[in-house]
């Protein structure tokens, strides 16, 4: 284990402390790498938008081969856990994500991003007209030839002024998903079957196709049900994916069609659709 990294950010104000890396097996010198030989992280302080929301967005920049994932990080990745509760002056928090890469690996699929990820977020002030003292821990995995969790501890305080470059963070909300209706969504409809651990949902969206190898991520509004995606396929104009929803150890799930939301990947693009109806 390392600790005691610490990393100036593109502020002054900010501190981002890397505290800790699992050690696995490496090849070689047996040694794992040091935390800042493989990622860097910064916050990009962004801007107070008219409605008095403040636009920041935590930047990740990794070691060339390396990668990190996305909030839903696919059969062998780590999802990620983003933790502002000991902010000052802030009240709600949405992130941007911008379209992820699809990994596969050994006929193992991942989803995430390679060299660097600008995740944009919209920040909500108590107070518009004072500063937001950020401050949480960042969880992360990053992965080579192995994957290792990554603890990160942020403190930066964001002015109301905000002025913070705005290039970066414009260019990563620009790479967002399409909406459903910008992609030419017709409707989304879910069929739902319990099997023996959970639910099984059947999902046919008719929708244009986006490219070639379209892949389906299908979540929940519950983040301890673990989704396990068994098949997608294409009849025309409809794109049909199959998962299992299985829910943590003695829960059970109550599942809302509103709330499953479902991303199509495909040649660099995304849709993000929310909700299906009954068949």
């Amino acid at each position: 284990m390392y600790r005691g990294m610490k990393l100036k950010s593109a502020i002054s104000a900010a501190v981002v402390a890397l505290a800790s890396f699992a050690a696995p097996a490496f090849s070689g010198s047996g040694m794992p790498p040091a935390p800042e030989d493989v990622v860097k992280i910064d916050v990009l302080p962004g801007w107070r938008d008219a409605s008095g929301h403040h636009v920041a967005a935590l930047r990740i920049r990794l070691a060339e081969g390396w990668k990190t994932y996305w909030r839903a990080p696919g059969e062998a990745g780590i999802p990620p856990s983003l933790n502002w509760q000991g902010s000052g002056n802030l009240s709600a928090v949405q992130f941007h994500w911008p379209v992820p890469d699809v990994f596969t690996s050994g006929g193992v699929q991942s989803i995430g991003y390679a060299h660097e990820l600008v995740l944009p977020m919209t920040l909500v002030p108590k107070m518009a007209d004072k500063p937001i003292s950020l401050s949480g821990n960042v969880n992360l995995g990053v992965c080579l030839d192995v994957c290792m969790p990554m603890d990160a501890k942020i403190a930066v305080e964001l002015p109301a002024q905000g002025a913070g470059s705005k290039a970066p963070i414009k260019q990563a909300l620009r790479q967002r998903p399409d909406t459903a209706d910008e992609a030419g969504l017709r409707r989304a409809v879910c069929d739902v079957e319990p099997t023996k651990d959970g639910l099984r949902v059947t999902v046919r969206m008719d929708l244009p196709k986006l490219g070639p190898n379209e892949v389906v991520v299908v979540e929940t509004a519950d983040p301890s049900v673990w989704v396990s995606p068994r098949m997608t396929k294409r009849q025309g104009n409809a794109l049909i994916t199959v998962a299992d929803l299985v829910p943590g150890s003695g829960k059970s799930i109550l599942l809302n069609r509103s709330d499953l939301r479902m991303t199509v990947l495909a040649a660099g693009r995304g849709v993000d659709i929310r909700g299906c109806t009954g068949g």
